[in-house]
């Protein structure tokens, strides 16, 4: 008989750190939530944990919380890693097939994979996962399972992902040393899209971008694969800071006015918005199109980031499936129009998909796509190819998987 699971994600954002345990029972399609507790974050800064002591208190203190409202005992977990010093390469390999009756073997595809993420990096950079996107034999292209063909020569043109090395020692250390130990290591906005984007639009070609408070992440998927993927030292965080200077009040205050009057497009009308404030002597009244302005401003300077990286693979205006806006950023009003207007191409906001009861707070995505992405993980099941520890990619992501000492 099958046993239910116990999966826990813990995403370390720049403004909160999450933990979600959920249950998968046999037979049931949803995820239960048992679980979830947050805490502000106060040892990591743009997606980088800075302070391991810190980060590693919050991160105890939130596992003590879920612990007690679960009551089960987290021992393994799946993390996100984000900052601006993530980066993507793309790279080629080639190797020649090794059995004598050329018929292309697990070996030699593992062998390929390895050819082509053996290319030079500084010493401080590492290489975090490779992502197939296309196998070449004898010179035919656009082959995605090599395995069983019959060819002498063998090629493969992956994307891989790297990252600044400190960083991801200071995020491991933090989670180790809450007596943890790392089941997997997934890049913020791919867990993302685990919970908000179906197979078919990855399948189609898509983006997902997820507005975090100081990063926003963006993954760009076609025929089912990883293309492209980039994190911007930019999110809703920026906003909050700019309404603070322009209308010149505490930062609190400027959230408050960002979350209650906020809206990316302006409807027409200048109405005059009065607020009281802790730190204001005095109500404050601004315009909504003074706000709008600065909302709209910073939204933009966003998707100008986005429209920069798709026009490095060319793919600007020319993803089928459009974008997918999800984190707390996305909650703005009328953020699809303005990203239909500013990046020309279908938008809609990705709400987390396959949980009981639903987690429909869009700020929840990256949490929600780390227990999803660890379900695929463990079940061995069909999530494409992406997904960490599935197919090709386990192989090369046990070199990656962090042990507790």
């Amino acid at each position: 008989m099958a046993k239910s699971r116990i999966i826990t994600g813990l995403d370390i954002g720049s403004s909160a750190i999450k933990v979600l345990v959920v249950q998968k029972k046999p037979r049931e399609k949803n995820l239960q939530v048992l679980a979830q507790s947050q805490q502000i974050s106060s040892g990591t800064r743009k997606g980088v944990v800075i302070n391991i002591e810190e980060t590693a208190r919050i991160i105890a203190s939130c596992l003590k919380k879920a612990e007690e409202e679960s009551r089960k005992k987290i021992s393994g977990i799946y993390i996100n890693i984000s900052g601006s010093h993530i980066f993507c390469t793309s790279s080629q390999g080639l190797v020649s097939v090794s059995r004598a009756d050329q018929k292309i073997s697990q070996e030699d595809i593992e062998r390929v994979i390895q050819a082509a993420q053996t290319f030079p990096l500084p010493s401080n950079k590492e290489i975090l996962e490779v992502f197939p996107k296309e196998f070449i034999v004898d010179g035919e292209r656009g082959i995605k399972e090599p395995l069983g063909l019959q060819g002498v020569r063998l090629e493969a043109e992956v994307l891989a992902l790297g990252c600044f090395s400190p960083y991801l020692k200071n995020l491991t250390q933090a989670v180790l040393n809450s007596r943890l130990q790392i089941n997997d290591l997934i890049l913020a906005p791919l867990a993302s899209s685990r919970a908000v984007i179906s197979p078919r639009e990855k399948e189609l070609g898509v983006a997902l971008l997820d507005i975090g408070a100081a990063t926003s992440g963006l993954a760009v998927f076609e025929e089912g694969d990883l293309i492209h993927a980039a994190i911007f030292p930019v999110g809703s965080a920026n906003i909050t800071n700019d309404i603070a200077i322009l209308l010149k009040i505490d930062i609190d205050t400027a959230e408050r006015i960002k979350l209650e009057f906020g809206s990316c497009l302006w409807r027409g009308t200048n109405k005059k918005e009065k607020i009281k404030g802790e730190f204001l002597p005095e109500p404050l009244v601004f315009s909504q199109k003074t706000l709008v302005d600065i909302i709209e401003a910073r939204v933009s300077e966003i998707f100008g980031q986005v429209n920069k990286e798709l026009k490095k693979i060319s793919r600007q205006a020319l993803l089928p499936a459009g974008i997918v806006l999800t984190g707390g950023g996305a909650k703005l009003p009328k953020i699809t129009e303005l990203c239909k207007k500013e990046l020309k191409l279908p938008c809609r906001i990705g709400i987390p998909q396959g949980f009981s009861p639903p987690q429909e707070d869009l700020s929840l995505s990256t949490v929600c796509g780390l227990v999803l992405s660890g379900l695929d993980l463990e079940e061995g099941g069909s999530f494409p190819r992406f997904s960490f520890g599935q197919g090709l990619g386990s192989k090369l992501k046990r070199m990656f998987r962090i042990f507790i000492p």
